[in-house]
């Protein structure tokens, strides 16, 4: 897998391949294509320094960050769990107290980030010194903008940070723009493990008599069965949801079975070939087409676009379904912990199983390591405060913090000098509350050590066999400025179009006979083969990294 090659390459071979760049003069491969040199901050990471603030405070990376006090204010995301404050998570506000500063925050809903928070940064509608980008700006539009500091300029105060830079040169290049600088500093998934899975009620499945299955129509013949018998047998065959996925997982869920990566959007072959998954006239018809069934059939609920996680959570507490996708931490964490018979074990759980398959094998989209990316605003009248705050909440003894909390509290070292987590750390419920992985406000990097421990024994052992499904996702590069353009003048019409007419397929407002051709020739009128030219482009550069 591509993900597994580069990560064994040296920085160089990277750094000298993989990205576009200027700064110097640009290098050219045999095909014209500008290649990418980050000169610029492997200069800013040699030169760099501890130095004294414009106070006289020197900052080493460890905390206090000033002797002077002060406000931080952060832009970024409230939790996705409705029912965390992550301004009074105590793992937050330890952050901001060993710092030495005071919290001011700006935070949006979760689900509405993008659409709420794009627009004021866009228009420099904000005072907010530090702030979490929607999405990872892979076009620049942010940066071209002039609306985040190039952080390389200002690495004599960021010792962590810089050491991060130089033991990952993978991240390192993605990290670095087009212009030779480094504008964001970016949290880490992990990349193969607790992805988004299918998971299944096993008392149903064992009450139906059927096992986990592997197919399309073995799938929906388990969805009728739910549907037209009394599962929870409380007497009423009448109240069973058969499935309960929200609509951003229908793409991980059905898209491998037709050979489809919806979730990345483009996708190449072996040949390096790239296509939009959602313009195959084929395959994502046939997608469609079987969502649409599931529609009609009423093993999909009339207004799924509007079912969201809590509500999933209800139903499986009150044992009324049986199927549901997510990410695999709600299966013993979320989903399992809440039915009324769960005993711990995997026989009374919601467990996670392999992928469907249709005519194509099917398989599991994975993450790119990069997660969520803050930068510093260039409208901020303290960019050293804010950039050492950045730093400090991006070291090594912070990501502690996120993993694992505060010891006594959320974790214990056993006899044996290991770490496990107390009761209450494993309650998620005040796991969360007390804000293990705050990646919604703080750069913080995700660790498969600390979840195998978290979650139940059964579950880190589902995780592992799960492994051999998940599949790269499209690689993070950033577009030169010509493709930057081409993206940001077409791809939001293109999304726009096909997240329109998904629902509308699906619902049968458009008829897949009829309405179908016109949606590829709307595609192709809003110059989805520009779009694809600059993704091959891209993908060929990327590819050449390997070489």
């Amino acid at each position: 897998m591509i993900r597994k090659i580069i990560s064994i390459m040296t920085a160089s071979a990277l750094i000298t391949a993989a990205l576009t760049g200027c700064g110097s003069k640009p290098q050219e491969n045999s095909g014209g294509n500008e290649l990418a040199n980050t000169e610029i901050v492997d200069s800013a990471i040699e030169h760099a320094e501890v130095m004294e603030d414009s106070s006289g405070y020197v900052y080493t990376g460890e905390a206090p960050i000033t002797e002077d006090g002060g406000t931080i204010k952060i832009m970024a995301e409230k939790s996705n769990y409705t029912f965390v404050d992550i301004e009074k998570a105590p793992i937050v506000l330890k952050v901001f107290e060993e710092a030495g500063v005071e919290p001011d925050w700006q935070l949006f809903d979760y689900d509405k980030y993008e659409e709420m928070a794009a627009p004021l940064i866009s228009s420099g509608d904000t005072d907010a010194d530090i702030i979490k980008i929607p999405g990872s700006d892979p076009n620049q539009v942010y940066i071209k903008s002039g609306l985040f500091v190039p952080l390389d300029e200002y690495f004599d105060f960021m010792p962590n940070f810089t050491k991060w830079l130089s033991e990952n040169p993978v991240e390192k290049a993605e990290l670095t723009a087009e212009d030779g600088h480094i504008y964001y500093v970016a949290g880490l998934n992990v990349a193969d493990d607790y992805q988004p899975c299918l998971m299944y009620n096993q008392v149903w499945l064992d009450k139906a008599g059927m096992k986990a299955p592997d197919t399309l129509d073995d799938f929906v013949e388990l969805l009728k069965y739910y549907r037209d018998n009394d599962m929870n047998g409380n007497g009423d065959a009448t109240d069973e949801i058969p499935m309960s996925v929200t609509r951003e997982f229908f793409p991980y869920m059905f898209g491998p079975a037709f050979g489809l990566d919806l979730v990345s959007g483009f996708q190449a072959d072996d040949n390096g070939n790239v296509t939009y998954a959602y313009a195959d006239s084929d395959n994502y018809r046939e997608y469609l087409e079987f969502i649409n069934n599931l529609y009609k059939e009423g093993l999909l609920e009339e207004n799924y676009e509007e079912l969201d996680r809590d509500k999933i959570i209800e139903r499986i507490s009150e044992d009324k379904t049986g199927v549901a996708f997510d990410y695999s931490w709600a299966m013993s964490m979320m989903y399992s912990n809440v039915l009324p018979y769960y005993d711990g074990t995997a026989a009374t759980a919601f467990v996670g199983v392999k992928p469907l398959s249709g005519e194509h094998e099917g398989f599991y989209v994975g993450r790119n390591s990069l997660a969520g990316m803050f930068g510093v605003s260039t409208k901020s009248p303290q960019i050293e405060l804010a950039v050492k705050f950045l730093d400090y909440s991006m070291s090594e003894h912070c990501q502690d913090y996120y993993q694992w909390g505060f010891e006594g509290e959320s974790y214990i070292i056993n006899a044996e000098g290991n770490r496990e987590y107390t009761e209450q750390g494993n309650d998620n419920d005040w796991l969360q509350k007390f804000g293990i992985n705050p990646a919604f406000v703080f750069p913080a990097a995700q660790s498969v050590e600390a979840t195998d421990i978290l979650v139940a024994d059964w579950h880190a052992k589902i995780n592992a066999e799960l492994r051999q499904y998940i599949k790269d996702p499209w690689p993070e590069i950033y577009a030169t400025s010509e493709e930057s353009d081409t993206m940001n003048l077409y791809m939001e019409d293109i999304q726009k179009e096909v997240d329109t007419s998904s629902d509308e397929f699906i619902k049968g407002d458009k008829n897949l006979e009829g309405d179908f051709d016109d949606y590829i020739r709307e595609l192709d009128e809003l110059h989805l083969d520009e779009v694809t030219e600059v993704k091959e482009a891209q993908y060929n550069r990327y590819l050449k990294a390997l070489e």
